[in-house]
C-alpha cells in the first residue's frame, strides 16, 4: 500500500508517538512526529500535505490552542484531536472551531485509521453542499422532541450525567435517547454527530 499524504503526529508522550508512527507506517502512510505544538509550528514551512493528529492536552501549546493558531495561519489540512473521555466537552468545542474529528482514548486501531481516511477524503472535496445539507436535515427531522433535547446537550459539549440533570431524567434514559438519535442520523461517533449538526447550522 502506498499513501502519498503525510500524517503529522503531535504528542508530548514519546511512547504514544512511537506507537502511532509504527501503526500508521505499517498502514502505508508517511509519518512525521513532533513532541509539542510549538515544535510543529516551528516546522510548519516544511509540512507536507495530509492531516494532523494531535493530543488535546499537552504541556505548553495544547491541541485546541494549536488548532486555533493553525486556523489563523489559514492552515487547510484536517485536524484530528485525541482526547480522554473527560475531555469530550473540549472536543466538541474543537469541532465547532473547525477540527475535523476527535477520537477517544484508548485509541481503537480501526477507528483511528477510519478517521484518518475520512479526514483525507474530506480534504480532497468540498463539504457542506446543498445536497448534503438537505440529506442531513431530513435525518434530523426524524428525531423525537426528547431526542432533540439530548442532541442539544451533546452538541453543547455536555456529558450524559449533566444532560440527565438538566432534563430531569435518568442517566440511563439519556443513553437510550442518545443511542436512538445516533441510529436515526446515521452517525457512528459523537464527532460525526456534531459535524452533521454543525453542517445544517444547529
Amino acid at each position: 500500500m502506498s499513501v502519498e499524504e503525510t500524517i503529522h503526529i503531535v504528542d508530548d508522550d514519546d511512547a504514544v508517538r512511537h506507537s502511532l508512527r509504527f501503526q500508521l507506517e505499517t498502514a502505508g502512510y508517511l509519518v512525521c512526529d513532533y513532541p509539542s505544538g510549538d515544535a510543529f509550528l516551528n516546522g510548519l514551512t516544511n509540512v507536507c500535505s495530509g492531516c494532523v493528529l494531535t493530543d488535546v492536552r499537552m504541556p505548553g501549546l495544547g491541541g485546541l490552542e494549536l488548532a486555533a493558531r493553525l486556523r489563523k495561519l489559514n492552515f487547510s489540512q484536517p485536524i484530528i484531536i485525541m482526547t480522554g473521555h473527560g475531555d469530550i466537552p473540549l472536543a466538541v468545542e474543537a469541532m465547532k472551531a473547525g477540527v475535523f474529528h476527535f477520537i477517544e482514548k484508548p485509541l481503537d486501531d480501526a477507528a483511528l485509521l477510519d478517521a484518518i481516511k475520512a479526514a483525507l477524503v474530506s480534504a480532497a472535496k468540498p463539504r457542506g453542499g446543498a445536497d448534503e445539507v438537505r440529506a442531513i436535515g431530513a435525518k434530523f427531522e426524524t428525531l423525537s422532541p426528547r431526542e432533540r433535547d439530548v442532541l442539544t446537550g451533546v452538541i453543547g459539549g455536555k456529558l450524559n450525567k449533566v444532560i440527565a440533570h438538566d432534563l430531569g431524567i435518568s442517566f440511563r434514559t439519556v443513553e437510550v435517547y442518545r443511542a436512538g438519535l445516533m441510529t436515526k442520523t446515521g452517525a457512528s461517533t459523537i464527532s460525526d454527530l456534531v459535524r452533521m449538526a454543525l453542517t445544517i447550522g444547529l
